[in-house]
Order: structure tokens, then C-alpha cells, then sequence
């Protein structure tokens, strides 16, 4: 594969796996509007590996309690924070990775990759992004949060396979419904995507496995890596912003791009 598409889809990658614009969105769209060959299942894998590790670090503190939790939660105890935290992040991903499951058992994932329905996602969960932010209260935090918000969030989650909706924008929607602060909406979907990228990872890379060949595996480490180093940044800015300005940037965006894909579907 050519460097500069390996650099394009890990960069749109990095940048858009946490921002609440859809990376799926992006990287399906990519082929379609760049008349470049689809980057494989291989590179998926790749980029996503990327993240995971650029999330992992952002939230060592937290995440590193929920690692060494997960032996006491093995012995059916969560009498730790870290226990947990390990419980409440493997129930959030449950509904996502069932209804994902299907989803590729149907065939239906790819009947959801077109334009046109990326275009109305990008665009109905934009608006939806914006009510839930300006009218959701800020009462809770995100230490605060329970078996049963898990069970909810993981529920939203499942909105996110469709292609244009956003994992991050949808999960950070659904808790501000549920009246977590901003920063704290966040924090629990960044939180929350650690076990769903794991599963799509497994589930992809064990597919990818049976085809991969060491030009290919060179190709997925360039964008593991630079994929990581987009996402650190683009993690590390929108939380930091999350301070001072709300969602609406990313709903003005979401608008924008949503019209111009309608616009060329419909064309």
C-alpha cells in the first residue's frame, strides 16, 4: 500500500476515533470520495491498535486500577474501585459487541455502509448531540457512575454501529441525558471504548490473520503508530477544550459534512 494512504487513513483515524464525528464515517467515506482502493481489513485492525494504546495512556491512572482489578473480579468479587471499574467497563461493552456480532452474522454491516446513510447519521445525531448537551443537566460525575448507567451507555453503544453516528458522540450524548458534566461525559465514553475496540480488534484481526503477509504487517505497524500519535493529540486537545466550550464545534462540523454527503448521494 502506498505511504500516503497508509498516512491518510491513520491520521483520519486517530483523529476522529475519539472526536464525536464517527471514524467509521470517515474511513468508509474515504474510498468512496477519494477513488482510492478500500485499506483492508488488515489497516483497520492497525489503526485501531493505535488508539487503543493512544486511550490506554491518556487514562493509565484509571485504567491501570481496572487492569489490576480484573484477577479480584475474576474471583467474583468488585469490592475494589478498580474491581469495579473492570465490571462496569466489560458491562458497557456487552449489548455493542452482541449487536455487532450480528450484525456481521446478517451481512447487515455492509447494507449500512453507503453514503447515504452516513450522511442522515452524521446529521441526526449531530442534532441529537446538541439537545442532549444544552439542555442535559450537570449533576453527576463521572466517579459516580453505576451498574445500572453502564447497562444504559452500553444500550446508547449500540447506536454507534451504525456507520456516521459516532461511538464517542452517541456514548457522550447518552450520559449527558443522564446528567453527567461535560469533561465527565467524556471521560466515560473514552473510558468505555477501551473493551469495544478490543473486541473489534479480536474480531477483525482474527479474520486479517489468515491473509496478512509481511509487506502487508510492515504497512499496519506505520499506521499503528502514527494512528496512536493522532489520537493522543486529538484526545489530549478535546479534553482539555472540554473545559472552556461545549460540543457545539463538533455539531457545526457534523452539520456541514452531513449536507455535503446528502448532497452528493442524492446527486
Amino acid at each position: 500500500m502506498a505511504l500516503f494512504h497508509i498516512f491518510l487513513v491513520a491520521i483520519v483515524q486517530g483523529i476522529t476515533e475519539f472526536l464525536p464525528i464517527s471514524s467509521s464515517g470517515h474511513l468508509i467515506l474515504l474510498p468512496n470520495l477519494l477513488h482510492i482502493p478500500d485499506q483492508g481489513q488488515i489497516i483497520d485492525v492497525a489503526v485501531h491498535v493505535g488508539t487503543l494504546f493512544a486511550v490506554i495512556l491518556y487514562f493509565w491512572s484509571d485504567l491501570r486500577g481496572a487492569i489490576f482489578g480484573l484477577p479480584r473480579l475474576f474471583m467474583g468479587r468488585a469490592d475494589t474501585p478498580g474491581a469495579r471499574l473492570a465490571l462496569l467497563l466489560i458491562v458497557s461493552a456487552v449489548p455493542v459487541m452482541v449487536a455487532g456480532l450480528l450484525l456481521k452474522i446478517t451481512g447487515l454491516n455492509d447494507a449500512l455502509r453507503s453514503i447515504t446513510v452516513i450522511g442522515w447519521a452524521t446529521l441526526i445525531f449531530g442534532v441529537l448531540l446538541y439537545w442532549a448537551d444544552q439542555t442535559g443537566k450537570t449533576v453527576r460525575t463521572s466517579e459516580g457512575w453505576t451498574l445500572r448507567d453502564a447497562i444504559l451507555l452500553g444500550m446508547w453503544q449500540v447506536i454507534a454501529l451504525i456507520p456516521g453516528t459516532s461511538r464517542s458522540g452517541i456514548t457522550i450524548t447518552g450520559a449527558r441525558v443522564m446528567g453527567f458534566a461535560r469533561e465527565d461525559a467524556a471521560r466515560l465514553s473514552m473510558l468505555m471504548s477501551v473493551p469495544t475496540i478490543i473486541a473489534s480488534g479480536v474480531l477483525l484481526g482474527a479474520e486479517a490473520a489468515m491473509t496478512a503477509d509481511m509487506g502487508l504487517i510492515r504497512d499496519g505497524a506505520i499506521a499503528a503508530a502514527l494512528a496512536f500519535v493522532a489520537a493522543l493529540l486529538a484526545l489530549g486537545l478535546m479534553m482539555r477544550l472540554l473545559r472552556s466550550v461545549s460540543f457545539t464545534p463538533y455539531v457545526i462540523y457534523r452539520m456541514v459534512l452531513g449536507v455535503a454527503l446528502l448532497a452528493i448521494a442524492y446527486s
